[in-house]
């Protein structure tokens, strides 16, 4: 029986068929009313119109943490929350919500050409496997355990052989992987990170995606991508990637992963020029599944966790996720166009607190240069670190040089002349200490943006080292310190505001610019509890993936952490304050992948992955031998990391008014 009429057939099997969460776009439930009228004589009548039912709300059920008791939920992807939908007429709709992977690292999947491509495998410089010989007789290809940032998006006119509902995308990066498979060998950052387009078929009826076509992105044109970990869709449809921790190009030359790293990549442990990393990949999807790669040199080359683009199409909020690391904002000339702008750093100003009751601290911004895309990469091909500035590691007792902390680490450095545009866009964080900009943040990681109320929103996954008052790499009077360390980590609210002058009293051309800071969620640290937890299971720890949802008013929250004996995805209501822990990866594992849509053909997704299972550290020395076994059972001998998204159950699906 349908409990209620004015839903029409059609759209009631669709709702009670889907696999995915509810749609919440336009052709949505605001739809299905529609007033009309008759009498009992066949009389025409009229009738006022039936008000529009419009979203509400939605909220999360929060899940309980996995425990030994329940070994085989902490072995896996486990999902136990609800999400309530409420609409304007008081009805609701309640989902219960589980997890669908479209494949495990090193699965053989579709290639849209009638073979087979290994999912998160590596490539060199020519697109030819990159082979693991570690084990006598077993050689096998490189597949990444870590899978990370992705988007899902539409395309225009998109046509791919093998689609029978409609075409939907997801590009998907992996950030590295952990061991070749002696299991002895660290792999970390010494492979050329994979980037991948899936086509989906996404059902009409029910929203199921299905795995069609997975397609390898060629990155030779771009030399290759280092460490690829977070990322974010683009208001114009493309996917913005990242390269995590820039080479040093004062030691890469002696740096063992970098030799490497040059070695997996080219053949040539000497040929990789680290000043072509550390910059900002993006991703445009093709019609046909097929995607095509650029990398944009002037936004500042950083430790890139992510990028977030913010309500003008031109203002960039960057993560930079690195001992002494800052706010960088980028203000494109142009929209929808990253490859000219303007790059600016943070000075935070008094009152920096990790207290959600205290006052925003203030921001001000230093302009570091502008520039376009194509002359930095110029620089990037003629120069050499030593061409830019002088850098020594001891102090060299000349005035000429100044003392600065990047990396955790004390350096005196001198530019030199006429290096300005040089030093800002490729030894940025350098160049930013010496300009007085705020370097005191400990792994500033994801960034995301609620427009409607201006706020972005900053994971500091651990706020300690650098942001500690009185540690050697806490550069005092630069506005961050805290009296003591919170390894659990915050969540940061910033907002946002036009009319902004930098410290040299110039106009910012933004009205996005984030004028002050705030903390908005913290973690709590705890003396390890018996499963071996040291930060409070029911409060986030280390966050590192965020991702704002404008419908659900909802800050998805994915975890990075060393102090959960498993890391969670969680779901903060910005209106309820209500903190709810929604999905816990595999033991070991980190919550990655992160990706809200609100509406895709009418539909509702949250993309989720999670990378390296298993990967143990001292909280796990109480669950260790009973999860191992059956994680090395599950994911491949703990080689395999999952690509995929929270779903409705089918058999939970209510329509029945509260």
């Amino acid at each position: 029986m349908n409990p209620n009429p004015d839903l029409s057939r059609r759209r009631l099997l669709r709702l009670m068929g889907a696999t995915p969460m509810l749609p919440l776009g336009a052709g949505g439930v605001a739809a299905l009313m529609a007033g009309c009228g008759g009498s009992d004589n066949g009389t025409p009548t009229t009738t006022a119109p039936t008000p529009a039912v419009t979203l509400a709300s939605v909220s999360f059920g929060s899940m309980a943490a996995p425990t030994l008791a329940t070994a085989a939920a902490m072995a896996t992807t486990s999902v136990a929350s609800t999400m309530t939908v409420n609409f304007s007429d008081s009805s609701k709709l309640d989902f219960k919500l589980s997890y669908q992977p479209f494949f495990i690292t090193g699965d053989l999947v579709a290639n849209g050409s009638g073979g087979t491509i290994l999912a998160g495998g590596y490539y060199d410089i020519d697109n030819k496997p990159i082979v693991d010989t570690t084990v006598a007789g077993k050689e096998r290809q490189f597949f990444s355990d870590s899978p990370d940032g992705t988007s899902l998006l539409t395309v225009p006119n998109a046509n791919v052989a093998g689609v029978k509902g409609n075409p939907v995308f997801a590009v998907v990066q992996f950030e590295y992987t952990t061991w070749a498979q002696d299991g002895k060998t660290d792999m970390y950052g010494k492979l050329p990170s994979p980037i991948a387009v899936l086509t989906l078929d996404q059902d009409k009826t029910t929203g199921k995606l299905s795995l069609v076509k997975y397609h390898n992105v060629d990155t030779s044109g771009v030399n290759g991508l280092w460490i690829t970990c977070g990322a974010s869709l683009s208001p114009w449809g493309t996917h913005l990637s990242s390269e995590e921790y820039e080479p040093n190009a004062f030691t890469a030359a002696g740096d063992e992963q970098f030799k490497a790293f040059s070695k997996n990549l080219y053949g040539d442990e000497t040929k990789a020029n680290p000043y072509n990393y550390g910059h900002l990949p993006e991703v445009t999807v093709n019609a046909d599944g097929t995607g095509t790669i650029k990398k944009h040199y002037c936004m500042g080359r950083i430790s890139h966790e992510l990028v977030q683009v913010l309500g003008d199409n031109r203002t960039v909020i960057m993560g930079d996720d690195a001992t002494n690391s800052a706010y960088f904002v980028f203000v494109a000339d142009k929209e929808k166009d990253l490859s000219a702008g303007t790059l600016y750093v943070a000075k935070v100003g008094a009152g920096f607190s990790l207290d959600p009751a205290a006052a925003a601290a203030p921001l001000t911004w230093i302009k570091l240069g502008s520039a376009t895309s194509d002359e930095i990469r110029a620089l990037a091909a003629s120069l050499k670190a030593t061409d830019i500035m002088d850098r020594v590691t001891a102090d060299p007792q000349d005035a000429s040089f100044t003392r600065i902390v990047v990396g955790g680490k004390t350096e005196w450095v001198k530019l030199k002349p006429g290096m300005e545009k040089a030093a800002a866009f490729l030894e940025t964080h350098r160049y930013a200490a010496l300009q007085g900009a705020s370097l005191g943040f400990t792994k500033m990681e994801g960034t995301t943006v609620n427009l409607k109320d201006k706020v972005a929103y900053s994971a500091l996954s651990y706020c300690q080292g650098s942001m500690v008052a009185g540690n050697a790499a806490n550069v005092a009077g630069n506005g961050v310190s805290i009296p003591k360390a919170l390894n659990a980590g915050a969540v940061m609210a910033l907002s946002l505001k036009g009319g902004q002058k930098d410290t040299a009293g110039n106009a910012i051309n933004s009205e996005w610019m984030p004028v002050d800071i705030k903390a908005l969620l913290v973690g709590e640290d705890i003396a390890a509890d018996a499963l071996g937890n040291t930060g409070n299971p029911d409060k986030i720890a280390n966050p590192d993936n965020l991702k704002f949802s404008e419908k659900m008013r909802t800050l998805f929250i994915g975890e990075d952490s060393n102090l959960h004996v498993n890391n969670f995805l969680w779901a903060y209501n910005v209106d309820t304050k209500q903190l709810s822990r929604v999905l816990s990866v595999p033991s070991g594992a980190e919550s990655t992948g992160l990706h809200a849509v609100d509406d895709v053909n009418g539909w509702t997704y949250v993309m989720s992955n999670f990378q390296h299972p298993g990967d143990w550290v001292g909280i796990h020395a109480n669950v260790k031998g009973t999860l191992d076994p059956l994680i090395k059972a599950n994911y491949k001998d703990k080689f395999g990391g999952a690509v995929g998204y929270l779903t409705g159950e089918l058999a939970q699906f209510k329509l029945a008014k509260a």
